[in-house]
């Protein structure tokens, strides 16, 4: 019986090798992050495109196990963000927090945010409020990731805390921090900075955060479900968009799309 709960911790139930753990983790990131920038930011938050209530549902779970984030809180921080960019009312400007705090206090920023009645009566209309989003998403967002927790114990032992541990701190680094902070601080522009839009495109090439890099793209043309305007431009979630919408599961809104510039 020793033999197998030592067996057990060292290898949980798949037995996988090291690199099969490291893909399974970058693999379960990557939907986490292309269930922020597909279904929270460019569907919920700009209605740049619709959704098929199966890609809905499915990015809602995956986002449920992964951040146990609201939809409702977070997308009304973000409006707000956008309404209020640059000034004191910003939920998380580096401009007036400082960089350093949006860098790595920006998850602490955010939930300080999503728990205002105003902010999320104002800013958080027309998300989900079905049965699910009523009884397990929003009122128990802790027990999406106490499954994922589990899940990756079991699947792979102690080493799934590790890779649990770096599931949960993904977006809020990535996202929280890094577009939050590098975004409106770090990087090159396409459209000149004013008082109310310090944004940046961090790089060119929106392939880890999924085209969230590309920030001043999209403070411009925050309703385009593209984020990318130059051609040696790249944006990873535009092309997942024009795969879903060629299976049916998405319907882009085209007069929306940011033009292409020279």
């Amino acid at each position: 019986m020793e033999i197998n709960v030592l067996g057990f911790l060292a290898d949980g139930l798949s037995g996988w090798p090291w690199w099969g753990i490291v893909l399974y983790t970058i693999v379960m990131t990557h939907i986490t992050i292309m269930s922020v920038t597909l279904f929270l930011h460019r569907n919920q938050t700009h209605r740049g495109v619709e959704l098929h209530n199966i890609a809905s549902h499915f990015f809602r779970f995956s986002l449920w196990l992964t951040t146990g984030m609201v939809t409702k809180a977070w997308v009304a921080v973000h409006r707000k963000h956008h309404a209020k960019c640059e000034t004191k009312d910003d939920p998380h400007s580096p401009q007036i927090e400082g960089i350093w705090k949006v860098l790595f206090e920006g998850t602490e920023l955010y939930k300080k945010e999503g728990q205002k009645k105003d902010t999320l009566a104002k800013y958080g209309i027309l998300t989900p409020d079905d049965w699910f989003e009523r009884n397990v998403y929003t009122k128990h967002p802790v027990l999406g990731i106490s499954f994922m927790f589990v899940i990756d114990v079991a699947l792979f032992g102690a080493i799934g805390i590790t890779v649990w541990a770096a599931q949960m701190i993904w977006i809020p680094f990535l996202a929280a921090g890094v577009i939050n902070g590098a975004g409106h601080y770090w990087g090159y522009r396409n459209f000149a900075p004013s008082e109310r839009n310090a944004s940046t495109n961090i790089v060119p090439w929106g392939i880890v955060i999924g085209g969230e890099e590309l920030h001043n793209n999209h403070h411009r043309y925050p309703i385009s479900a593209k984020f990318s305007v130059k051609r040696w431009e790249f944006d990873l979630g535009w092309l997942y968009l024009l795969a879903l919408e060629r299976l049916g599961f998405a319907k882009i809104k085209w007069h929306r799309v940011a033009p292409t510039l020279e």
